[in-house]
Protein backbone atom coordinates (compact mmCIF):
# COMPACT_ATOMS: atom_id res chain seq x y z
CA UNK A 1 0.00 0.00 0.00
CA UNK A 2 2.98 2.42 1.13
CA UNK A 3 4.48 1.61 -2.54
CA UNK A 4 0.77 2.22 -4.60
CA UNK A 5 0.90 5.46 -2.85
CA UNK A 6 4.54 6.76 -3.50
CA UNK A 7 4.14 5.92 -7.00
CA UNK A 8 0.54 7.86 -7.07
CA UNK A 9 0.02 9.14 -10.49
CA UNK A 10 -0.82 12.57 -10.71
CA UNK A 11 -2.53 12.50 -13.46
CA UNK A 12 -4.51 9.66 -11.92
CA UNK A 13 -5.23 11.52 -8.88
CA UNK A 14 -6.50 14.81 -10.76
CA UNK A 15 -9.17 13.10 -12.66
CA UNK A 16 -10.68 11.19 -9.30
CA UNK A 17 -10.44 14.33 -7.78
CA UNK A 18 -12.02 16.14 -11.01
CA UNK A 19 -15.39 13.95 -9.96
CA UNK A 20 -15.25 13.74 -6.45
CA UNK A 21 -14.75 17.40 -5.95
CA UNK A 22 -17.53 18.40 -7.64
CA UNK A 23 -19.59 15.89 -5.99
CA UNK A 24 -18.16 17.39 -2.54
CA UNK A 25 -19.45 20.94 -3.86
CA UNK A 26 -22.99 19.47 -4.12
CA UNK A 27 -23.94 16.64 -1.45
CA UNK A 28 -25.79 17.03 1.39
CA UNK A 29 -24.29 18.04 4.09
CA UNK A 30 -21.12 18.80 2.92
CA UNK A 31 -22.45 21.88 0.50
CA UNK A 32 -24.11 23.57 3.18
CA UNK A 33 -22.85 27.14 3.72
CA UNK A 34 -21.48 27.02 7.43
CA UNK A 35 -19.53 24.22 5.88
CA UNK A 36 -16.13 26.58 5.15
CA UNK A 37 -15.25 25.95 1.30
CA UNK A 38 -11.61 24.72 2.67
CA UNK A 39 -13.02 22.20 4.50
CA UNK A 40 -14.64 20.60 1.76
CA UNK A 41 -11.42 21.05 -0.57
CA UNK A 42 -9.93 18.94 2.06
CA UNK A 43 -12.07 16.26 2.47
CA UNK A 44 -12.47 16.12 -1.45
CA UNK A 45 -8.47 15.70 -1.38
CA UNK A 46 -8.58 13.37 1.19
CA UNK A 47 -11.24 11.02 -0.32
CA UNK A 48 -9.03 11.42 -4.30
CA UNK A 49 -6.29 10.64 -2.40
CA UNK A 50 -7.74 7.46 -0.73
CA UNK A 51 -9.74 6.61 -3.20
CA UNK A 52 -6.92 6.75 -6.61
CA UNK A 53 -4.93 3.61 -6.15
CA UNK A 54 -7.88 1.63 -5.60
CA UNK A 55 -9.65 3.44 -9.06
CA UNK A 56 -6.22 3.03 -11.36
CA UNK A 57 -7.83 -0.11 -13.34
CA UNK A 58 -10.31 2.37 -14.31
CA UNK A 59 -8.40 5.08 -15.09
CA UNK A 60 -7.67 6.33 -19.42
CA UNK A 61 -4.57 6.99 -20.31
CA UNK A 62 -3.14 10.88 -20.75
CA UNK A 63 -5.18 12.01 -23.74
CA UNK A 64 -2.88 13.18 -26.25
CA UNK A 65 -4.18 16.46 -26.62
CA UNK A 66 -5.33 19.49 -24.91
CA UNK A 67 -9.33 18.97 -26.37
CA UNK A 68 -9.46 15.80 -25.16
CA UNK A 69 -8.15 16.24 -21.75
CA UNK A 70 -10.54 18.84 -21.49
CA UNK A 71 -13.64 16.70 -22.77
CA UNK A 72 -12.53 14.12 -20.05
CA UNK A 73 -12.80 16.59 -17.19
CA UNK A 74 -16.08 18.21 -18.50
CA UNK A 75 -17.16 14.37 -18.77
CA UNK A 76 -16.14 14.03 -14.51
CA UNK A 77 -17.39 16.92 -13.61
CA UNK A 78 -20.70 16.27 -14.99
CA UNK A 79 -20.88 13.00 -13.16
CA UNK A 80 -20.14 14.29 -9.76
CA UNK A 81 -23.04 17.54 -10.51
CA UNK A 82 -25.30 14.33 -10.95
CA UNK A 83 -24.03 12.82 -8.01
CA UNK A 84 -24.41 15.92 -5.75
CA UNK A 85 -27.69 17.20 -7.21
CA UNK A 86 -29.17 13.56 -6.89
CA UNK A 87 -28.77 13.91 -3.50
CA UNK A 88 -29.99 17.62 -3.20
CA UNK A 89 -33.24 16.44 -5.35
CA UNK A 90 -33.95 13.77 -2.60
CA UNK A 91 -33.71 16.44 0.07
CA UNK A 92 -36.33 18.36 -1.06
CA UNK A 93 -38.51 15.79 -0.19
CA UNK A 94 -38.72 17.04 3.36
CA UNK A 95 -38.84 20.82 1.97
CA UNK A 96 -42.04 20.18 -0.18
CA UNK A 97 -43.45 18.66 3.30
CA UNK A 98 -42.51 21.19 5.25
CA UNK A 99 -44.02 23.80 3.28
CA UNK A 100 -47.41 21.03 2.73
CA UNK A 101 -47.56 20.95 6.48
CA UNK A 102 -47.13 25.17 6.88
CA UNK A 103 -50.21 25.68 4.64
CA UNK A 104 -52.21 22.80 6.23
CA UNK A 105 -51.37 24.47 9.72
CA UNK A 106 -52.16 27.76 8.49
CA UNK A 107 -48.17 28.94 9.32
CA UNK A 108 -47.65 29.42 5.75
CA UNK A 109 -46.81 33.11 6.21
CA UNK A 110 -44.06 32.29 8.85
CA UNK A 111 -40.63 32.08 7.74
CA UNK A 112 -37.07 31.77 8.73
CA UNK A 113 -33.81 31.42 7.15
CA UNK A 114 -32.87 27.78 5.83
CA UNK A 115 -29.56 26.89 6.35
CA UNK A 116 -30.18 23.77 4.41
CA UNK A 117 -31.67 25.08 1.59
CA UNK A 118 -30.04 28.62 2.04
CA UNK A 119 -33.37 30.72 1.36
CA UNK A 120 -36.09 32.26 3.30
CA UNK A 121 -38.36 28.91 4.26
CA UNK A 122 -41.33 27.74 6.34
CA UNK A 123 -40.55 27.03 10.10
CA UNK A 124 -41.71 23.44 9.32
CA UNK A 125 -39.40 23.19 6.16
CA UNK A 126 -36.38 24.45 7.98
CA UNK A 127 -36.84 22.17 11.05
CA UNK A 128 -37.35 19.26 8.99
CA UNK A 129 -34.49 19.71 6.14
CA UNK A 130 -32.40 20.39 9.84
CA UNK A 131 -33.09 17.01 11.15
CA UNK A 132 -33.31 15.07 7.92
CA UNK A 133 -30.14 15.88 7.27
CA UNK A 134 -29.22 15.50 11.65
CA UNK A 135 -30.39 11.58 10.94
CA UNK A 136 -28.27 11.33 7.80
CA UNK A 137 -24.70 11.55 9.39
CA UNK A 138 -26.49 9.80 12.49
CA UNK A 139 -27.46 6.85 10.82
CA UNK A 140 -24.10 6.68 8.92
CA UNK A 141 -26.37 7.14 5.83
CA UNK A 142 -23.62 9.51 4.30
CA UNK A 143 -20.94 6.78 3.72
CA UNK A 144 -23.33 5.62 0.92
CA UNK A 145 -22.79 8.97 -0.92
CA UNK A 146 -19.02 8.64 -0.71
CA UNK A 147 -19.59 4.50 -1.99
CA UNK A 148 -22.06 5.93 -4.66
CA UNK A 149 -19.33 8.23 -6.02
CA UNK A 150 -16.33 5.13 -5.76
CA UNK A 151 -18.74 2.64 -7.68
CA UNK A 152 -19.73 4.93 -10.12
CA UNK A 153 -16.71 4.22 -11.47
CA UNK A 154 -17.63 0.58 -12.44
CA UNK A 155 -20.72 2.25 -13.98
CA UNK A 156 -19.50 5.27 -15.53
CA UNK A 157 -16.18 4.53 -16.14
CA UNK A 158 -13.84 7.36 -16.77
CA UNK A 159 -13.77 8.71 -20.90
CA UNK A 160 -16.35 6.65 -22.10
CA UNK A 161 -19.62 8.32 -23.64
CA UNK A 162 -22.04 9.81 -21.17
CA UNK A 163 -25.47 8.46 -20.96
CA UNK A 164 -27.17 12.18 -20.97
CA UNK A 165 -30.19 11.03 -22.47
CA UNK A 166 -30.39 8.73 -19.09
CA UNK A 167 -28.99 11.41 -16.97
CA UNK A 168 -31.73 13.13 -17.76
CA UNK A 169 -34.73 10.93 -17.38
CA UNK A 170 -33.07 9.99 -13.90
CA UNK A 171 -32.91 13.12 -12.34
CA UNK A 172 -36.49 14.22 -13.69
CA UNK A 173 -37.94 10.72 -12.12
CA UNK A 174 -36.22 11.76 -9.19
CA UNK A 175 -37.88 15.42 -9.04
CA UNK A 176 -41.08 13.84 -9.27
CA UNK A 177 -40.64 11.05 -6.64
CA UNK A 178 -39.34 13.88 -4.23
CA UNK A 179 -42.37 15.62 -4.57
CA UNK A 180 -44.60 12.41 -4.36
CA UNK A 181 -42.63 11.52 -1.19
CA UNK A 182 -42.56 14.74 0.27
CA UNK A 183 -47.10 15.02 -0.06
CA UNK A 184 -46.96 11.16 1.83
CA UNK A 185 -44.86 12.64 4.42
CA UNK A 186 -47.26 15.45 4.98
CA UNK A 187 -50.19 12.89 4.63
CA UNK A 188 -51.34 12.64 8.06
CA UNK A 189 -51.57 16.47 8.78
CA UNK A 190 -53.18 16.58 5.38
CA UNK A 191 -56.09 14.22 6.18
CA UNK A 192 -56.05 16.00 10.11
CA UNK A 193 -56.59 19.11 8.42
CA UNK A 194 -59.47 18.89 5.93
CA UNK A 195 -61.27 16.96 8.36
CA UNK A 196 -61.26 20.14 10.71
CA UNK A 197 -61.61 22.35 7.56
CA UNK A 198 -65.24 20.53 7.31
CA UNK A 199 -65.99 20.64 10.56
CA UNK A 200 -64.88 24.31 11.23
CA UNK A 201 -67.14 24.78 8.09
CA UNK A 202 -69.90 22.99 9.35
CA UNK A 203 -69.56 24.78 12.57
CA UNK A 204 -69.88 28.47 10.77
CA UNK A 205 -73.22 27.22 8.88
CA UNK A 206 -74.46 26.22 12.30
CA UNK A 207 -73.99 28.99 14.12
CA UNK A 208 -73.06 31.88 11.96
CA UNK A 209 -72.56 34.36 14.70
CA UNK A 210 -69.43 32.55 16.25
CA UNK A 211 -66.42 33.98 15.14
CA UNK A 212 -64.71 30.43 13.95
CA UNK A 213 -60.98 32.29 12.69
CA UNK A 214 -60.78 33.82 16.33
CA UNK A 215 -60.84 30.42 18.44
CA UNK A 216 -60.05 28.33 15.04
CA UNK A 217 -56.51 29.15 14.24
CA UNK A 218 -55.11 28.57 17.69
CA UNK A 219 -56.50 25.18 17.41
CA UNK A 220 -55.68 24.64 13.73
CA UNK A 221 -51.66 25.06 14.91
CA UNK A 222 -52.34 23.53 18.52
CA UNK A 223 -53.71 20.19 16.63
CA UNK A 224 -51.23 20.20 13.43
CA UNK A 225 -48.10 20.79 15.88
CA UNK A 226 -49.23 17.85 17.84
CA UNK A 227 -49.71 15.44 14.92
CA UNK A 228 -46.49 16.42 13.55
CA UNK A 229 -44.18 15.46 16.89
CA UNK A 230 -46.80 12.40 16.85
CA UNK A 231 -45.81 11.22 13.20
CA UNK A 232 -41.97 12.86 13.18
CA UNK A 233 -40.44 9.42 13.73
CA UNK A 234 -42.06 7.57 10.83
CA UNK A 235 -41.33 10.70 8.73
CA UNK A 236 -37.77 10.32 9.42
CA UNK A 237 -37.63 6.89 8.61
CA UNK A 238 -39.61 7.27 5.39
CA UNK A 239 -37.05 10.04 4.59
CA UNK A 240 -34.25 7.74 5.44
CA UNK A 241 -35.53 4.73 3.46
CA UNK A 242 -36.17 6.91 0.50
CA UNK A 243 -32.62 8.31 0.91
CA UNK A 244 -31.05 5.40 1.21
CA UNK A 245 -32.66 3.32 -1.71
CA UNK A 246 -32.13 6.50 -4.08
CA UNK A 247 -28.14 5.74 -3.21
CA UNK A 248 -28.35 1.60 -3.29
CA UNK A 249 -29.18 2.00 -6.91
CA UNK A 250 -25.76 2.89 -7.72
CA UNK A 251 -23.85 0.59 -5.36
CA UNK A 252 -22.15 -2.94 -6.84
CA UNK A 253 -23.94 -5.72 -4.49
Amino acid sequence: MLTEILTLDIFNFLLVFTRVGSAMMLFTGFSVSFVPIQSRLMFALAISFVMTPALSPFMPSLPASAAGLGLLIIGEVFIGVFFGFLTRIMTASLQTAGTFIAYFSGMANAFIQDPIAEQQSSVFSSFLSTLGLLMIFVTNTHYLMIRAIYDSYSLFPPGAPLPIGDFSNFLARQVADSFKIGLQLSSPLLVSGIAYYIGLGLISRLMPQLPVFFFGLPIQVTLQISILMASLATIMMVFISYFEKGLLSFLTP
